[in-house]
Parts: structure tokens; C-alpha cells; sequence
């Protein structure tokens, strides 16, 4: 039964991955904690290294599908780029040094922050029309991520197993981009933060496949096999079609879907984490 709901989580994730720029850390870590909820503790480090490895192959296969013409408002972004990678890779250390429910409360706390902020603060709901930046790159000075903001962003993204769409998309959201846009451009970002990540998990996994204490989950080092494959035959075609066929959706009932699936997936880890207390 379990794998048939990490399926149906992954069209889920398939979905979020092309409407919101979730490459599957957002939905995939509380699902994955609630999975694999007999390791005890180490459920939310599988969930964070699983993640990485959902979220590659989400990312990977969202931004190949994309138009090159959005693309393009990232290429003069390679400081950012580099700085991403290398803040993905001090997370994805600083994961392994880290008690599992300071991660799993972290996660928490970081999302009900962005839910406070995206109310509180103008410019995410409300797109200001004057400081508009479309898909076909106009005001594209204006519309970029400051490098120095790339190790920060990266470092946090990868140590919770967000990905980094959760950070990126309200950023470039202020920054003038509609959600389209911003959505888009999160994926090759996740992208760009998931993998040193997910190297680091490969190194630790070198000669640890399965053990004992596995409880009956098929773990390579920290890593689920079986909820990764799983959540991807669901994700994978989702993102493929969507691509080809867009759903067209209001900008603001975009930006609206985006606070309300904030809210669903904090509930849900929040209840989680109460349930393991």
C-alpha cells in the first residue's frame, strides 16, 4: 500500500514540479519521514537524502522540457549558479553532523516563516505592475538573484531537502518575474543545489547498502531506494505531459496556490513530528 502512495505522492510532486518549481523536496521529505516513520530518528535524514535524489531527476528532467527562450534569463547567472553548488554542498555536510529533529523542526520552522513572509510582505500575492519582468526577459538586470545570495540559499535548501524553489521562487517573485516565470526558473536552481548533494550522499553510501538496522526499507547509505523509484513512476510522466501542455492559470490564483500548498505540506510535517514526540 505504501508504494502505491508514494506513486500517487509522486504525480503529486510531478504537478508541483511544474506548477510551483518543487523539484520534490517539498512534498517528498514529509511523506518520505512518514514512509519510512519505523527507522525512528534517522527517518528524517533518509527523507533529506531521498529528497536529493527525487528532486535531481524531477529537476533534470522539468528544465531539459523547458523553452529555451526562459532559459536564457539565467544565462548570465553563472556566479549565482557556482554559489548554489557549493551552499548545496555545505548543507548536504552539514545534514550528516545534525541531530535528525533539529532538521525535521528546522524544516518546519523555515516554512512557517516563508508563509508569514509572503503575507506579510508586498510584492509575492500582489505583483506590482511596474516592476514587471516576463518570460521574454525584459528588465532582465533588474529581475536576477544577487550572487552572494547563492551560498546562503544553497546551504539552507540542501540541509533541509527543499531544493531550493521554496527560497527562490518568493525571491524572484519580488524581483518583478509573474510565477510562470519564476516557477520555471526555480527548477534549474533546484537543480543546480541538488546535485553536489546528491554526490555527497552517493560518497557515504560507498559500501553501506542495506543493514539491520534497515527495518525493512531498502536503503543505499542514506538513501531509500524503493520511495525514490517509487515517487519518480509517478512523477516523471506528469512532468513530461505538463510541459508539452501547460495548464493556463491566473497569475494570482497561482501565486494563492502556492501560500496554500505552503500551508498543507507545514500542517502535515508539523503533525508528524507532534506524532513522533
Amino acid at each position: 500500500m505504501s508504494v502505491l502512495v508514494l506513486a500517487g505522492i509522486g504525480l503529486l510532486t510531478g504537478l508541483t514540479t511544474v506548477l510551483f518549481g518543487f523539484g520534490g523536496g517539498f512534498v517528498t521529505v514529509p511523506v518520505i519521514v512518514w514512509a519510512d516513520a519505523r527507522l525512528g530518528a534517522d527517518a528524517a535524514h533518509v527523507a533529506v537524502a531521498t529528497s536529493a535524489v527525487v528532486m535531481i531527476f524531477n529537476a533534470c528532467v522539468a528544465t531539459a522540457a523547458t523553452d529555451r527562450a526562459a532559459l536564457s534569463l539565467l544565462r548570465r547567472s553563472k556566479p549565482l549558479l557556482a554559489l548554489l553548488a557549493v551552499g548545496g554542498a555545505i548543507g548536504a555536510l552539514a545534514t550528516r553532523w545534525t541531530p535528525a529533529f533539529v532538521t525535521q523542526w528546522a524544516f518546519i520552522a523555515y516554512l512557517v516563516a516563508t508563509i508569514v513572509d509572503v503575507l506579510v510582505r508586498p510584492g509575492f500575492l500582489h505583483r506590482r505592475a511596474e516592476s514587471a519582468v516576463t518570460g521574454s526577459g525584459r528588465r532582465e538586470e533588474t529581475g536576477r538573484i544577487r550572487a552572494a545570495l547563492g551560498i546562503p540559499i544553497g546551504a539552507t535548501a540542501s540541509f533541509l531537502g527543499v531544493g531550493g524553489s521554496v527560497m527562490t521562487v518568493p525571491l524572484l517573485r519580488r524581483l518583478g518575474h509573474d510565477m510562470r516565470t519564476a516557477t520555471t526558473l526555480a527548477n534549474p536552481l533546484t537543480l543546480t543545489v541538488a546535485t553536489p548533494a546528491l554526490v555527497l550522499f552517493g560518497a557515504e553510501s560507498a559500501g553501506s547498502a542495506g543493514s539491520p538496522a534497515s527495518a525493512g526499507v531498502f536503503l543505499y547509505g542514506p538513501v531509500d531506494l524503493g520511495a525514490a523509484a517509487a515517487l519518480l513512476a509517478g512523477a516523471l510522466p506528469v512532468i513530461v505531459v505538463m510541459r508539452r501542455r501547460p495548464l493556463r492559470i491566473s497569475d494570482r490564483l497561482h501565486a494563492w496556490s502556492y501560500l496554500a500548498l505552503l500551508v498543507l505540506v507545514t500542517a502535515t510535517m508539523a503533525l508528524l513530528s507532534l506524532d513522533d514526540a
